[in-house]
């Protein structure tokens, strides 16, 4: 038993030196890659989005186990990260403070060798990018349980940034504090978002206590974490930042619980093969408005994931519409799509043609 454990482990050895002389390869080719992109000049761009998700594509179809597709991908994201930190170490925005889902929706999707930056809101995240001081943004849009987040669409009114990527983030809430006796708990701080995806197991569980809104869950453990017989919902990551003990583990209402965060940032991106699209439209004052708005995209065959509705902030009961279609704006059917709807609404933005989420 000893002898085949011990050749079990001596081929695990040479593995991890062969895993280990290949990963440096692939390093030593992305600082070529990086003296060829340098030689372009000051528009060179080193984070490609499409061409990212389809390398992660092709590690996911060509996976045989016995790790998952997901596990797989997320261990190649990693070594991608760290091989782009030696061609240009890259800064991301995120709505912070250290620990909120955001930031981990920013690791998740750009990997751990990025330099996130925590900004106090949205808006902040957004001006960030716009500067030039973060390379990237990455801000909350939509909840599987609760719908969009507001802001992040009213922003998108007033910026030139476009969508470059999207992450889908499970979220798993936990209630945090200072001690594990849940009795001594008289206020509970989290984002709105989250008191609203953990209403259920509050109402029956904590009915009595009070409950603060604040502008992150990473916040509401800061404030936990200062303060006397409160606590905090949020995830493991803020427990460990805030040295807070973990009192109730998943208490959200939905175990299959999402959010979806966009990747911000000023470049446009390429068709990677399998694109979504984020629209801005304005329509018509008139009826048969939304009708007219709609029918291009039916026409064109082109499938919708999502279509909602802003006030537009210019005129009182005017709306703009956020739609999300499948395909990239270059395919030519969108591309028509598009020429149709120019001629039936006030306004047309694209907000941006990225990959869909990978993992």
């Amino acid at each position: 038993m000893t002898d085949k454990l011990n050749n079990i482990r001596q081929q695990i050895d040479a593995l991890d030196e062969k895993l280990q002389s290949m990963i440096s390869e692939r390093a030593q080719l992305a600082q070529q890659v990086a003296v060829v992109k340098l030689a372009q000049g000051d528009d060179a761009v080193f984070y490609r989005p499409e061409r990212e998700a389809a390398v992660l594509r092709k590690v996911v179809a060509r996976n045989q186990g016995p790790l998952s597709g997901d596990e797989m991908a997320r261990l190649f994201r990693e070594i991608m990260s760290a091989c782009l930190a030696l061609e240009k170490p890259m800064q991301v925005a995120f709505l912070g403070p250290a620990g909120t889902f955001t930031q981990a929706a920013a690791l998740k999707h750009f990997g751990h060798s990025v330099k996130t930056v925590p900004m106090a809101a949205i808006d902040e995240v957004f001006r960030e990018v716009e500067s030039g001081a973060a390379h990237y943004g990455v801000v909350p849009v939509e909840n599987s349980t609760e719908g969009v987040v507001n802001h992040t669409l009213d922003m998108f009114m007033q910026s030139s940034l476009t969508i470059c990527g999207e992450v889908d983030l499970s979220v798993h809430h936990n209630l945090l504090a200072q001690h594990a006796d849940v009795k001594t708990i008289k206020k509970i701080y989290s984002h709105q978002q989250s008191l609203a995806q953990c209403r259920e197991w509050l109402d029956a569980n904590l009915p009595g206590v009070e409950r603060v809104a604040v502008s992150s869950n990473a916040d509401a453990a800061q404030r936990a974490a200062a303060e006397e017989n409160s606590a905090a919902i949020a995830g493991e990551v803020a427990a460990e930042l805030y040295d807070l003990q973990i009192v109730k583990a998943n208490i959200e209402d939905n175990p299959d619980n999402t959010t979806r965060f966009l990747i911000i940032s000023q470049q446009a991106t390429p068709p990677s093969g399998d694109d979504k699209t984020s629209l801005l439209i304005a329509a018509q004052n008139k009826p048969g408005a939304l009708f007219q708005l709609l029918a291009p995209f039916a026409n064109n065959d082109i499938s919708m994931n999502r279509i909602e509705s802003r006030p537009s902030r210019m005129t009182n009961w005017e709306y703009v519409f956020f739609i999300d279609i499948n395909g990239h704006c270059q395919d030519e059917k969108i591309a028509h799509c598009l020429a149709a709807l120019k001629s039936e609404v006030t306004m047309l933005k694209v907000l941006g043609s990225y990959p869909r989420a990978v993992l």
